[in-house]
């Protein structure tokens, strides 16, 4: 059964495998395929972290994505407000997206183009500063292109770790981003040049494939191995319990 998981089912694990010793904390994955992943890790091998219903809740149970009328074992109540608490202590995993990321982890969803007259408006800063400074923050981009994987980002709104660098001893020791999951492999900064690196290339991705698709000279490994295939308990989970009506595949657009 697991030799016939899918991209989508390989890369939710990829992102799920990034909340392996987080323990107690509040896992935050923002967008479908990352809350998949989220309750996957926590209903698997991190039993100990909390998440957020996506709404007001911290919850103990696993529940479908997409569906607003599951039952909730409600473990607290989690307003807006009281997050914040959360991010400014640390205790905090969040997954974000990324429309722009540089070889440094600076990463840019607020605007394409020049900031004063941009091509395109985007979400904004959003929380990506406060998050980068304050806590781990991993990212999930689902077009690996040398569109979204650029030498240099059009505006910061996450900081990376040559920005990093130059601001205080506290900031950096909380400043870690974990990884970046993309539907050709796995990324990281585990190095000490803190340049991104290749970890893992998918199943049916080749390393050549993935740095043609990079807009920057990517550190490759001798050895590259490919990303692990979800066991066949995690295949259950997330076609049978988390993601039932496969929203997970909306994502992935065929070639």
């Amino acid at each position: 059964m697991a030799d016939e998981a899918t991209i989508d089912e390989i890369c939710v694990t990829a992102i799920a495998d990034g909340f392996r010793g987080d323990g107690e904390i509040l896992c935050n994955p923002i967008g479908n395929v990352p809350v998949i992943a989220g309750r996957l890790a926590k209903a698997t091998f991190e039993s100990a972290m909390v998440m957020t219903d996506t709404v007001s809740v911290l919850a103990a149970n696993t529940i479908p994505v997409g569906d607003p009328d599951a039952e909730r074992l409600v473990e607290a109540w989690m307003p807006y407000r009281d997050l914040f608490d959360i991010v400014w202590s640390g205790r905090r995993h969040v997954v974000m997206g990324a429309s722009q990321i540089d070889p440094y982890g600076n990463q840019n969803f607020a605007a394409i183009g020049d900031w004063k007259k941009p091509k395109a408006q985007l979400l904004g800063l959003r929380g990506a500063p406060g998050n980068l400074v304050n806590h781990t923050t991993s990212y999930w981009i689902p077009n690996h292109s040398i569109r979204s994987f650029v030498q240099k980002v059009d505006v910061v709104s996450g900081p990376g770790y040559d920005r990093v660098s130059e601001l205080s001893d506290w900031i950096q020791s909380n400043h870690e981003i974990r990884q970046i999951v993309s539907n050709l492999g796995v990324l990281n900064f585990s190095n000490k040049e803190k340049r991104m690196q290749l970890v893992s290339h998918h199943p049916n991705v080749t390393v050549e494939e993935i740095i043609s698709s990079t807009g920057f000279e990517l550190l490759v490994p001798d050895n590259v191995k490919e990303t692990r295939k979800p066991t066949e308990e995690e295949l259950k989970l997330i076609r049978e319990v988390i993601d039932p009506h496969d929203l997970r595949k909306a994502e992935f657009v065929k070639k």
